[in-house]
Parts: structure tokens; C-alpha cells; sequence
């Protein structure tokens, strides 16, 4: 990954294959397909449900696309985003492989086969027009990759034919007066049996940042150093994104997807230095950062033995290149100068996958699904840091592991099986075997061969009307990041990152508790309770260089309290009002490797909380957030650093001139918090628990306006 400052052929041919079997369809299907089997299910004697109400025999709940109209949604993300109690799961494009990938939303039934975008990008490319309803249920209902999910959304789209579209355009304000514009448009053509999608898409990211770093020593807690630094962020980009789908119904479908994205990250930092005894100084912090990145993906679906098999292939290619300056003394007020430090990063990354899968629901009361997937994923990363004397002369300083190639092959195979007990009893489980050979070539060889089992099981259970209570207990493995194996220097931060080729994946036995209800008509709420055994955590440890750098620990827990409450205000007597809260206990514990005491995982926030109102009234809406965190700690060799902030807020204000279009004025920071960051420093290391020396950093907070138009057509 690019360092940032402050806070800051095998895809082809299965394509090929795709694209045979679509066009081949006629002269290889001479007889009508069977229809297809499905399990019998229980009549519900209460009829059909409210929007909601969560069916007595499934746990579905339904809104169909009329319920969302007062909101005036342009686009399926933005109903989506007002689905009660649901949450869209952020997932890390850099994930490796296709099954651990999967989110929590499909679109008719099926999971989009890309993964460069994240559902937020692929949902805000379709109409809202296009939205026919919403369907919410328990992730059994949509295939074994979701089951122990609690929640996975279903977006089920017209089958109508004809263009529809949606136009988006952002201006923001920082607090210089700089004015910054964003937009993206999307287009969608229906034509028989195929879907077109064609997406543009320009981000805009920039923004100003004042504030101080303040540097003391302990424990007399006198000043040693004084910066006022000011950082400008750039960060311009856009991705074009293609996609064809054929649908001739029941595993009958094919899709095919291209995406190609550029993303520019510039910071030019300035620093005014006053150190005690010393004259004045400025120093400077220059970073540049380019990635691209191009996916091309597919997948067809055709029936097979009762049921339907999917093969899915999938190409990713990326390429990062960085270089980052750091000045000290630019005008040589201490003497000759300036000196520093610089750094160049340049990354390729590639991954490559097949995955195959046969499924069948009904068979003797069974759904079952079995598959196989292989991953070749590969990381070739160079890391030049220089010493720079006065003059510009550069003395190269050699990093444990930063010229290195790191090479993951990849197999798995599983077997999901589940069924219904009874009306209000559901089980669901699983088992996937995976092998993998990690190689690490370059400054250093490593090789290891690992492999895994993971199963899973899932009790759903509706055990009163209304009532949903849902367990689960899996076993899952963590993926390594690649980058963990190369040191990189943080300039900005005076520290060094030193890479790991020993690094293995921590493995967990988790299991997870879930209870949800309805409450004041469609709102919802949902408690969730779990533990969390892990061996080997992923955290930091000491390097025989003297570095610190990602390594496993021992053995960990991880204790998890949630819950959401999503509440219609109208009983109450607020017309038209909504109000969501959200709270997040996960505390962890771990034993630290210098103190031997037990502390949090590095960069866990045990708590997180947030609470959104928004009021929609005719063709006006408005709105306010609020969020918080607790602070998170990395636990480093010498040092202990610690980030936290003020409470963020949000107000916004929507006017809906029209059916298709939505003007959104908000306040971003509304209420301008800082965000800090506290470093201890210890000598030699933190095997001694009396820090030496203090840096506190603050950023100053600004409120950011924004103007947002959306438009849809068709």
C-alpha cells in the first residue's frame, strides 16, 4: 500500500468459456428444462405480511419498492441505505479470493461477480426506478457463502425493457474557500434477455488540515519541540466500469464485467519547527502516490442433475508507484542543509481465479451446495529508502525485506448442507478444506505449505411470532496482506515498518448469538452477543534489526455486544421521523510481548456508537448524525500511539423538486472536532514501562458544506 502521512491468461479462457456456453445455448438445449425443484413450504396462516413483518416460516422481510417513495430515492443505494436495521458490509477489495468476499447484498438472487467495486459503487448505479422491492432475510436463504450471516439484502430488479439512468453531481467548500467538484453517471439498457450497464465515475477527494505536534520529555514534562504544520490532500480519481448480464431465467444466466480505475494521492506538507535552543526551522513532507487498476470478471450459470452449476472467473492486475520526500531545514537556519530522507515504493499485484459451484434446494427436504476454488494472488514490491545528505548526495539504507516477491497458490473445497426442522427451526452447516503454498523470494526465501479446516454451523429459530434468534460457531482463518512482508519507512512519522516473511494467519473459533424483534410497525431491533477464541493473533512484534513488524502473538479473545435500534417516530407523533441508534462493544485481549500484561489488538476501538435522525415531510427532508469511537492504540517496539477524535456530526437538508431529481445541502464536521494522536516513547523499548518522551499531535476540525443534484431518467 502506499504510504500515507499524518492521518491519514487463466481469467481469459474462463471467460471464453462463458461467453461458448451462452451462445451455444439453442443447439445444445433440444428439450424444454425441467422445472425447477424447490422444497415444499408450509403455508403461512396469517396471509401475507406487512412491510417488515418478518415471514412466520422464512424470517423474510419485504418492502417493496412503494414503501421507499417518500424518500425519493434516485438510486438502489440510496433505498437500500433506508432498509431498517440493515447495514451494507464493508468489504476489502484487496481480499484475496472469491468465497471470503462476499458482503451481505445480492442483486435478483445472485452475488455481483466483481470485486474491484463495493456495493456501495454497484448499487448506486442502478435506478431506483429499476427497483421492483426488497427482501431481508437470515443468509441460508441465498446460498452457503451467506449462511451464518444474519442478515443479507435482496435486491430484486424490473424485468421491463428500455434505458434508465442516474446523474449525480457534488461540489464541496474547504475552509480556504477552495471549491471542489465531483460527479459520477450511469446508464442502464434492458433489451430482451440482456442487461447493459455502463458507469463514470470522478472523485475529488481533497482538503486542508491545520494543527500542532507538541514534543515533550518525560517525566518533567518539559517542551522539547514545537511544529505548526500545515497538509494539503489531493487526491483526484475515476474508474469506467462495464457489464453485460443474459438472464433466460432459472440457472440459466451469464455476466460478464470490466472495470478500469486511476487514483492520483498528493500531500505537500509544511512544518514550522521552534526547538528549545535551536533557531527556527522549516521543514517539509512532500508524497505522491499513483495507482491503476483494471478487473475483467464473469460468470455463467446452467442447469445441472436438479439444480444449477456456476463457474466463475475473475482477473485483477495492480499497479502503485510512490515517492515521498522529507525535508529538514529547508533554508539552512541551523547551519548547512537541508537534509532528509526520500522514498520510492512500487508495487504490482495480480490475482488470478476460478471457482466452480453446483447447487440444488428440495433435494429430499436438502439444500445443498458443493464447489471448489483456486487463487493464484502475487505481490512484487520494491522499497529504495535513501539518506540525503546537504548537496542532494543519497546513501541508500538497506531495509530488512524490501526488494522481495511474494507468491500465494491457493485451493479449496466445500459442502454446505441445510434444512428446516420445522416451521420455525432451521439448521444450517458447512465444511470447506483449504490448502495453500506461500512462497517468499528476494532478500529473503521462505516457503511454507498450510493448510485448514473450517467448519460451520447455523440454529435459526423463530420461536414466537415476531421473534427471530439466530447461533452460529464457525471456525474461520485469517488472509495474510501481502504488504506485511516488505518494510516501508513512514516519514512522517519517523518510524520504520519492517516486513515479515514469517508471518502465518491467525485461526478463530467464533461463535455469534443473534436476536431481533419489529417494533412501532416496520422498525427493528436486533441484539447481538459472541466470542471469539483466537490462535497466533496478528499483531506487532520485535525484528532482530531492531524494527517492529507485523508477527503473531499468542492466544487471544475477542468479546462482542452489539445492538441496533431503528424506530418509526410517527406513533410517537413525529410524522414522517426515523431514528436509528447504534452501539458497538468489542473488547479484546491479548498478552503484550514486552510488558507480558494483557492489552487490546493493535488499532482496536473497543467501542463504537452513532445515532441518525432524518424526518422526510412531502418534497422536504432533513436530517442530522452523530458518531463516536473510543480511542485505538498501536503498540509498537519503543512507542505507543494512540488516535482519537471528537464526536463527528452531520446535518443535511433535501429538497425533491421534481420525481426524478434531489438537491442534498449538508454539513460535513458539522460541529469542526479535532482529531488527535498521543505517542509515548520508551528507551530502549517497552520492556521499560516509564516512558522517556511525549509527541501530541492535533489536527484542527473545519466544517466542509456540500451540494449534491441527482438526477434520474427512464
Amino acid at each position: 500500500m502506499p504510504v500515507r502521512f499524518e492521518w491519514g491468461r487463466a481469467a481469459a479462457s474462463t471467460l471464453a468459456l462463458a461467453a461458448v456456453l451462452v451462445a451455444g445455448e439453442g443447439a445444445a438445449q433440444t428439450a424444454p428444462a425441467p422445472a425447477p425443484v424447490t422444497a415444499p413450504k408450509p403455508v403461512d396462516p396469517q396471509g401475507a405480511q406487512p412491510a417488515g413483518q418478518p415471514d412466520r416460516v422464512t424470517g423474510r422481510r419485504t418492502y417493496d419498492a412503494a414503501w421507499f417513495a417518500t424518500f425519493a430515492p434516485a438510486t438502489a443505494l440510496q433505498i437500500v441505505q433506508r432498509v431498517p436495521g440493515f447495514t451494507i458490509e464493508s468489504i476489502d477489495p484487496s481480499l484475496r479470493g472469491f468465497g471470503g468476499a462476499a458482503g451481505n447484498v445480492v442483486i435478483n438472487g445472485q452475488r455481483p461477480s466483481a470485486k474491484s467495486d463495493t456495493l456501495d459503487t454497484i448499487l448506486s448505479r442502478i435506478p431506483a426506478g429499476r427497483v421492483v422491492r426488497v427482501e431481508v432475510g437470515p443468509g441460508d436463504l441465498y446460498g452457503a457463502e451467506f449462511t451464518g450471516k444474519p442478515q443479507v439484502l435482496n435486491l430484486v430488479t424490473s424485468a421491463s425493457g428500455g434505458l434508465a439512468g442516474t446523474l449525480t453531481g457534488t461540489l464541496r467548500r474547504d475552509y480556504t474557500g477552495r471549491l471542489f467538484p465531483e460527479g459520477s453517471a450511469s446508464a442502464l439498457l434492458r433489451s430482451g434477455k440482456s442487461t447493459f450497464n455502463l458507469a463514470l465515475n470522478v472523485t475529488n477527494q481533497n482538503s486542508t488540515q491545520e494543527g500542532y505536534d507538541r514534543v515533550t520529555s518525560l517525566p518533567d514534562d518539559q517542551l522539547v519541540e514545537y511544529r505548526y504544520r500545515v497538509n494539503r490532500y489531493r487526491e483526484p480519481g475515476g474508474s469506467l466500469s462495464g457489464s453485460w448480464e443474459y438472464n433466460d431465467g432459472t440457472n440459466r444466466t451469464a455476466h460478464l464485467n470490466a472495470r478500469a480505475a486511476v487514483d492520483h494521492y498528493a500531500l505537500d506538507q509544511s512544518n514550522r519547527v521552534d526547538r528549545v535552543g535551536t533557531p527556527r526551522r522549516e521543514d517539509a513532507l512532500i508524497s505522491r502516490s499513483d495507482l491503476n487498476e483494471y478487473e475483467v470478471g464473469g460468470d455463467v450459470t446452467r442447469p445441472l442433475a436438479g439444480g444449477g452449476i456456476k463457474l466463475i472467473g475473475l482477473a485483477t492486475r495492480r499497479k502503485r508507484e510512490s515517492d515521498d520526500l522529507s525535508l529538514v531545514d529547508l533554508f539552512a537556519s541551523n547551519g548547512p542543509g537541508p537534509t532528509g530522507f526520500s522514498q520510492s515504493v512500487n508495487d504490482r499485484e495480480a490475482e488470478t481465479l476460478a471457482r466452480l459451484v453446483w447447487s440444488r434446494s428440495g433435494w429430499n427436504g436438502w439444500n445443498v451446495e458443493a464447489g471448489a476454488e483456486g487463487v493464484i494472488n502475487s505481490l512484487r514490491s520494491r522499497v529504495d529508502l535513501f539518506d540525503l545528505a546537504v548537496g542532494g548526495a543519497r546513501t541508500r539504507i538497506d531495509l530488512p525485506v524490501d526488494d522481495a516477491t511474494v507468491r500465494e497458490v491457493r485451493a479449496e473445497a466445500f459442502v454446505n448442507v441445510g434444512r428446516a426442522l420445522s416451521p420455525t427451526l432451521r439448521v444450517d452447516g458447512g465444511l470447506t478444506i483449504e490448502a495453500s503454498r506461500l512462497t517468499v523470494s528476494g532478500d529473503v526465501d521462505a516457503k511454507r505449505t498450510l493448510s485448514f479446516l473450517k467448519p460451520k454451523l447455523v440454529l435459526d429459530w423463530r420461536f414466537a411470532p415476531g421473534w427471530r434468534a439466530q447461533l452460529s460457531a464457525q471456525r474461520t482463518v485469517n488472509q495474510l496482506q501481502f504488504t506485511d512482508f516488505i518494510s516501508v519507512a513512514e516519514l512522517g512519522n519517523d518510524r520504520v515498518n519492517g516486513g515479515n516473511a514469517q508471518l502465518v494467519p491467525q485461526r478463530s473459533w467464533e461463535l455469534l448469538g443473534t436476536l431481533e424483534h419489529p417494533i412501532l410497525g416496520d422498525g427493528l431491533v436486533r441484539l447481538e452477543a459472541g466470542y471469539t477464541h483466537i490462535s497466533l493473533v496478528q499483531d506487532r512484534v520485535p525484528t532482530p534489526e531492531g524494527f517492529d513488524a507485523p508477527g503473531n502473538l499468542g492466544d487471544g479473545t475477542v468479546v462482542i455486544a452489539r445492538a441496533r435500534i431503528e424506530a418509526p417516530l410517527k406513533t410517537l407523533g413525529v410524522k414522517g421521523g426515523r431514528l436509528t441508534l447504534y452501539g458497538s462493544l468489542v473488547p479484546t485481549f491479548v498478552t503484550d510481548p514486552y510488558t507480558l500484561r494483557t492489552r487490546p489488538f493493535t488499532g482496536n476501538s473497543t467501542f463504537y456508537g452513532s445515532a441518525e435522525f432524518r424526518q422526510d415531510r412531502g418534497s422536504w427532508a432533513w436530517g442530522l448524525l452523530a458518531e463516536n469511537a473510543t480511542s485505538s492504540t498501536q503498540y509498537r517496539r519503543n512507542e505507543t500511539d494512540r488516535s482519537f477524535r471528537g464526536i463527528y456530526t452531520q446535518v443535511f437538508a433535501e429538497w425533491r423538486p421534481t420525481k426524478t431529481s434531489v438537491v442534498t445541502f449538508t454539513l460535513e464536521n458539522a460541529l469542526a472536532k479535532p482529531a488527535y494522536r498521543d505517542r509515548l516513547f520508551y528507551a530502549p523499548d517497552r520492556t521499560s514501562t516509564t516512558p522517556v518522551s511525549r509527541e501530541f499531535r492535533r489536527r484542527d476540525g473545519f466544517i466542509v458544506p456540500a451540494l449534491t443534484f441527482k438526477r434520474t431518467f427512464g
